[in-house]
């Protein structure tokens, strides 16, 4: 009885601690409400139902958005088992990393993340592409993830949970084969047997050939236990329309809902009671349960926060620019999702990944806040006499650890209709490469390095060292990234039908001999991508260094262009001088 007293009164000063420290993970110049939701800046994830695409794909995205996470992708294969086997269940933090030399994330995390807690194995597990999550197995099941927070007095760190959400991604890629499937085995399992520990409100963009769902996951507070009789998690999961796009910044998305229609709406079984429970939705107030509002409110706008929560808005202002958004309507009352103007093609969304808000009052390289050089990577914000100015805060920013855009197609076979098209490091300078369902590896630079140590045998390394040269003379050098990318990705997007025609040909005549094609593929397009990005950093850093613009062909030699609103802008601050005053 001590011992239980101990254990209890251990939980409550937990939770006392997470009440208050959660206070400072909400960004200067954002309101919030009442118990604190926690307020990340972590990932974008954009939806595309198949009658909203060009070509009838389902497509879901996710930007990796940390800066010292890790950044290695694995592949794991298909695997049959004993029926006596096991599942050994890990605590996977998003954000720890390891150095290079002890082995790295993944193995340290399964060596040092062990619950002690076991599942019965299946018979057979998937083959699967992971990253910090999963991302697609070889049935086209693909995921995208992007956390929300949740107030605060729901979060449970204690060991008693035994899933985070990384954990959950991976299970369901062994094991599920529709977006259905997988949306139910999470939320089951984080049900039974409690979710949090290192991760609070999440969201995951679930998909396949047919569906697009948005699944939103919260913990139940820090009391839970499996012996309390109760549900560790509450979840809701939402379908994208077939004709609709949809997005999340990490924000929750979900309305109302309505649990009988299962065509279009999957939920604990505790998604109103426990708000209830906790006081943040009162049935006899007469209005509608709103799941986003009683789980993980937020206020303001694109407007009224400088753009520091304008994806949303901008996301929807761009692929539905007649319905005129407001820049001012609040975040939470914005649509769950819309139908695009256009349908969106693969290059499309790539394009959205990499928006900048170019062209609108939030672009963070208008007027000189981007420098002689309109670097839109150089305003972050900043507080002058304890007022606050707030950066606009892009789908796109440079502390990305990788991008995937996943695109799941029901008129071809799963190896070759699924296709991850992975990039690492910043949108705006890297390269889309593509990672079909049905290879049998992944190229091994994919899997090697970290920030703290330049590894030139590492993919990702390849992308930041252009990177690096591209924001010395950003408005010049990006010219030259964007020829590259010219002839790198959309030279494989373009080249797309005629390799999967030669794919689905060989499919037919023996599965094997398709899947060799397209690892070989990817295998090699990713060498010579990774062979001209560095080639590409060499030659910015020779052409624009000291400031200059150097051809080696000519051999000659001229200075760098500069704005003239730039140059005004240093005469008036500075309060310079003309030489010649006539």
């Amino acid at each position: 009885m001590k011992h239980k007293i101990l254990y209890l009164t251990g939980l409550v000063l937990v939770a006392a601690l997470l009440l208050g420290a959660a206070v400072f993970l909400v960004p200067r110049g954002i309101q919030e409400t009442s118990l604190q939701p926690e307020f990340s800046e972590g990932c974008t994830v954009i939806l595309v139902g198949k009658d909203a695409s060009t070509d009838g794909s389902v497509m879901v995205t996710h930007t990796a958005d940390c800066g010292i996470c890790d950044w290695t992708w694995h592949f794991v294969q298909a695997s049959d088992h004993a029926p006596d086997a096991v599942r050994k269940i890990y605590h996977i933090n998003q954000i720890k990393t390891w150095p290079p030399e002890t082995g790295g994330k993944w193995k340290m995390a399964l060596a040092e993340g062990y619950t002690e807690f076991d599942l019965p194995q299946v018979k057979h597990t998937h083959a699967y592409t992971h990253g910090v999550f999963g991302y697609m197995n070889d049935h086209q099941l693909a995921m995208g993830e992007s956390s929300i927070g949740c107030r605060r007095n729901l979060r449970n760190p204690t060991p008693a949970v035994k899933f985070d959400i990384t954990m959950l991604t991976l299970l369901a890629m062994e094991r599920c084969t529709t977006a259905r499937e997988a949306i139910k085995l999470m939320g089951g399992l984080a049900e039974k047997y409690g979710y949090g520990y290192v991760d609070s409100g999440e969201m995951l963009a679930v998909a396949d050939p047919e569906e697009a769902w948005i699944f939103e996951i919260m913990p139940v507070g820090p009391l839970w236990t499996p012996q309390s009789g109760k549900a560790g998690a509450v979840w809701c999961a939402q379908r994208v329309p077939d004709d609709q796009v949809s997005v999340c910044p990490n924000e929750a998305r979900i309305g109302e809902i309505d649990p009988d229609d299962t065509e279009n709406f999957l939920a604990s079984p505790n998604a109103v009671s426990l708000a209830v429970e906790k006081g943040f939705y009162d049935p006899a107030s007469g209005e509608p349960f709103i799941w986003k509002k009683a789980y993980s409110p937020v206020t303001g706008s694109a407007a009224s926060t400088q753009g520091r929560r304008g994806r949303l808005w901008r996301f929807f202002d761009l692929v539905a620019p007649s319905r005129k958004f407001s820049p001012d309507t609040p975040n939470m009352e914005l649509p769950f999702s819309v139908a695009p103007e256009k349908k969106l093609s693969l290059k499309d969304v790539i394009a959205l990944m990499r928006d900048k808000y170019q062209g609108s009052s939030f672009d963070p390289a208008r007027g000189i806040k981007g420098g002689p050089f309109s670097n839109p990577n150089l305003f972050k914000g900043f507080t002058v006499d304890k007022k606050r100015y707030n950066a606009s805060r892009c789908i796109s920013v440079n502390n990305v650890e990788y991008t995937t855009v996943a695109i799941c197609r029901d008129w071809l076979p799963d190896p070759v209709g699924g296709v991850v098209w992975l990039s690492f490091g910043a949108q705006d300078t890297t390269c889309y490469m593509p990672i079909y369902a049905g290879i049998t590896a992944i190229p091994e630079s994919f899997s090697i390095g970290d920030h703290w140590h330049l590894n030139r045998n590492s993919a990702r390394w390849a992308f930041d060292y252009v990177d690096f040269h591209t924001q010395m003379a950003y408005s010049h050098a990006i010219e030259d990234v964007k020829k590259a990318q010219l002839i790198w990705e959309d030279g494989a997007i373009d080249k797309g039908q005629a390799r999967e025609k030669t794919a689905l040909e060989l499919f037919k005549q023996d599965p094997k001999l398709a899947a060799e094609y397209l690892t070989d593929y990817c295998l090699n397009n990713a060498e010579k991508v990774l062979d001209a990005w560095w080639k590409l950093g060499d030659d910015l850093l020779v052409k624009y260094n000291h400031f200059r613009i150097y051809d080696p062909e000519k051999r000659t030699a001229r200075s760098l262009t500069i704005p003239e609103g730039w140059k005004e802008a240093v005469i008036k601050y500075d309060k310079l001088e003309p030489l010649n005053k006539k």
